[in-house]
Formats: structure tokens, C-alpha cells, sequence
């Protein structure tokens, strides 16, 4: 796991039902590592459930909405409660950066991708997920450049899976105006524009401190 000083700065990380968590999983065997493969079983609960939803409709299209974002919030639960396990109550291992990475890349494409499906949109959805990883191997790249990991958005992982999310929950009062997959759509575009738009600024500001060296 990454240090308390090269960490994505997250509001939730010093709320109280946080800190409480993290001492019930701390008094638990359960390792980091332990949670962030959980990460990935919460994104392909999402990035199923999504599919689902391409080939139902009715209550069975609601339930699996619901699913779908109930997946991308534990998924963020997950990656949350990783990092502060392992930092706070001290369980750091030899292989936590490989488990504070790999699991998070696993999850971006299989909830966008699924996304993608459930929109109508599949290349879409498959243009989001490396848009995705792009953004993720741009701060890795400065990070191995000697740089501070660059978290900033505007479509950073936390505001991308709101904005699934969201629409997820939102796409479940389309009937009310006979929308047919609107909101996912939009979400889609929106998340495939700002994510690109990340992935440049990142490199951008990266190229600015490589030559103000």
C-alpha cells in the first residue's frame, strides 16, 4: 500500500463510521490485500449486473440497476478500507502496491465496460475503461519519475464511479419519461469526455514538472 503522504486525499477517510470500520476489520484476520481482491468481486457484481440490464426490463431491469451501483459503491467501500487497514492499523505487506493497483485497473473495466452494454454502447464503454487506465498509468508514471501521485480530476476514479453511480440510480425513473437508456448514455459520454480530458491534464502538468527540473 501506497504511504499516508502519497495517498488520494478522500474526505471519508477521517469520518467516524470510517474509523469505526476500520478498527472492526482491524480486530479481524481479514488482510489489505484480502479487500482489494473484494474490490474486484464488487465491480463484476456491478459489471454483471450492468449486462443484465441490456437484456431485462421492468422490475427485473430496476433490481439490477440498484445492483449495479450497490457494486460500484462497495467497490469504493473496498478501496477505502484497504488503504486505512493497512496504513492505520499497520498491516502493510511486500506485495500491497501490486494489491493497491492491480485490483482497481480489473475493476475500472469490467464496471465500464458493463456500462457500456447496459447503454447500447458497447465501444463506448470499452473507450471509458482505457480512458481509465490511461489516467491511472499517467500517475504511475510520474510516481516513477520521483513526482507526488497526481489524483486530480475532473474525472478521477471517485468522480467516475459517482457519475455510475448515479446514473444507475437515475436510469431507474426512466420509465417515468419513456427514456430508453438515456441517462446511461449521457453518463457514458460524460464519463468518456472527462476522463480523456484527466488523462491530458495529468500528462500535461507531468511534462511541466519534468522540465521545470
Amino acid at each position: 500500500m501506497t504511504g499516508k503522504t502519497d495517498r488520494r486525499p478522500l474526505a471519508s477517510r477521517d469520518t467516524g463510521w470510517a474509523r469505526w470500520l476500520t478498527r472492526k476489520l482491524a480486530a479481524t484476520s481479514v488482510t489489505p490485500n484480502q479487500i482489494s481482491m473484494a474490490s474486484m468481486a464488487a465491480a463484476a457484481l456491478a459489471g454483471a449486473a450492468f449486462w443484465g440490464v441490456a437484456h431485462s426490463e421492468g422490475a427485473a431491469r430496476v433490481a439490477l440497476l440498484l445492483l449495479a451501483a450497490l457494486g460500484c459503491q462497495l467497490r469504493l467501500l473496498c478501496n477505502l478500507m484497504d488503504g486505512l487497514v493497512a496504513i492505520e492499523a499497520g498491516r502493510q505487506t511486500a506485495d500491497g502496491a501490486f494489491w493497491n493497483e492491480f485490483p482497481d485497473r480489473v475493476a475500472d473495466i469490467v464496471i465500464l465496460a458493463g456500462l457500456g452494454l447496459a447503454a447500447g454502447l458497447p465501444a463506448a464503454g470499452w473507450a471509458a475503461a482505457a480512458l481509465a487506465v490511461l489516467t491511472a498509468y499517467v500517475r504511475e508514471l510520474g510516481r516513477a519519475c520521483g513526482l507526488p501521485a497526481d489524483y486530480s480530476g475532473p474525472m478521477a476514479k471517485p468522480q467516475r464511479m459517482a457519475a455510475v453511480t448515479l446514473a444507475a440510480v437515475l436510469a431507474v425513473l426512466e420509465p417515468l419519461w419513456r427514456g430508453q437508456g438515456d441517462v446511461l448514455a449521457l453518463a457514458l459520454w460524460l464519463i468518456v469526455g472527462g476522463t480523456a480530458l484527466t488523462a491530458l491534464l495529468r500528462a500535461q502538468r507531468l511534462l511541466a514538472q519534468l522540465r521545470a527540473r
